[in-house]
């Protein structure tokens, strides 16, 4: 009996051992194969591929996390943030909003940054910036639906970014967000503070075997951090995809005046939009009568909002700062959204 009870005490440990997001990655995909088995099907086709995809910025992230923890580089970094903030949010706006980075391949990327105690403010403005537009959707946007909407949309993801980053400085200098990373999850707060100051970097930290085991535990935690929320990630998104078509969601916001735009955006916030797919969809609604300031803000808030982009926030900060970054996606879109509108009236008076 005695035997049988270590057993059991052994099987639970092991059961806690295992992450529970790859419990609730086993659970849908258990439910999806009950339910819907061809769905199954493709999920774990559209997982993989996507994962296949995302490779080169997993690994990269990884590898360069590692690296920085184990010469020491990450507090280097670190420091040449400090005391830059305002400065740093509005690079970081600038290249959000003009880099080639989409939704998932910035999940990587700002995992790498707050490793390495990047300031929370100008990361929430590349956060908020980045998945809005890229080069390959802004020379798509002028085809579909026009250089001017191209032109307010680059405008929209950087000012949003801006609006983002200095609002999340100036809650930090009013005391609030002092701790507001997820536990495991880069070494400072809000501004940073947890630098390693009087340590100069090893580059060749290989040459010593305890930077080198640094090194290999470091990638590994951080390869598996990001593959288990991707993983995630990516079956929401293909179950979204396949379920929650963006034309029966676009097309409950088309018509015009401000009604029409704040309902795009509060449709926009919780939905997913494939910012490629949506471009035509959203092109045939405008034809139809749908006001150009609700198109805008449908479309930044939909990006922003997407599950690669929201999950990132929710892995990697605490609760009130996923609700923050929400809350910045929902006024910067409506924002956007009416001052675009406004101009459009202006243009045509």
């Amino acid at each position: 009996m005695s035997a049988r009870i270590i057993d059991l005490d052994r099987l639970v440990v092991r059961v806690r051992v295992v992450n529970r997001i790859w419990l609730v990655i086993l659970g849908l995909f258990v439910a999806l194969t009950i339910l819907a088995p061809f769905q199954a099907a493709a999920s774990a086709r559209s997982v993989a591929e996507s994962l296949v995809a995302t490779g080169p910025y997993l690994l990269l992230s990884a590898a360069v996390a590692a690296y920085a923890r184990a010469s020491g580089a990450d507090a280097l970094a670190a420091r040449a943030f400090a005391g830059r903030t305002s400065a740093m949010i509005v690079i970081a706006a600038l290249v959000g909003g003009l880099s080639p980075f989409c939704s998932c391949g910035v999940i990587p990327l700002i995992a790498a940054l707050l490793s390495m105690g990047v300031p929370l403010a100008p990361v929430m403005a590349f956060w908020l910036a980045s998945p809005v537009i890229d080069p390959a959707q802004f020379v798509l946007t002028v085809g579909v639906l026009g250089a001017d909407f191209a032109v307010a949309k680059t405008i929209a993801a950087i000012g949003l970014g801006l609006f983002g980053g200095f609002g999340t400085m100036w809650l930090a200098r009013m005391g609030f967000l002092t701790d507001p990373l997820c536990p495991g999850v880069g070494d400072g707060g809000c501004q940073a503070a947890a630098f390693r100051a009087g340590q100069r970097p090893i580059w060749a930290f290989w040459r010593e075997p305890a930077r080198t085991g640094r090194f290999r535990h470091e990638a590994m935690r951080t390869l598996s951090f990001l593959m288990r929320w991707l993983t995630l990630a990516f079956l929401l998104e293909s179950v979204m995809l396949a379920w929650l078509p963006a034309e029966a969601v676009a097309g409950v916001v088309g018509g015009e005046g401000v009604g029409p735009i704040v309902m795009a955006t509060l449709i926009g916030v919780p939905a997913y939009l494939n910012g490629f797919a949506a471009l035509p969809v959203v092109g045939g609604l405008l034809e139809q009568g749908m006001a150009q300031g609700a198109a805008l803000a449908f479309l930044v808030a939909g990006a922003v909002s997407s599950v690669p982009a929201a999950i990132a926030v929710y892995a990697l900060v605490k609760r009130p700062v996923f609700l923050l970054y929400l809350a910045f996606a929902l006024v910067g879109s409506l924002a956007a959204g009416l001052a675009f509108q406004a101009l459009v009236f202006q243009t045509l008076a």
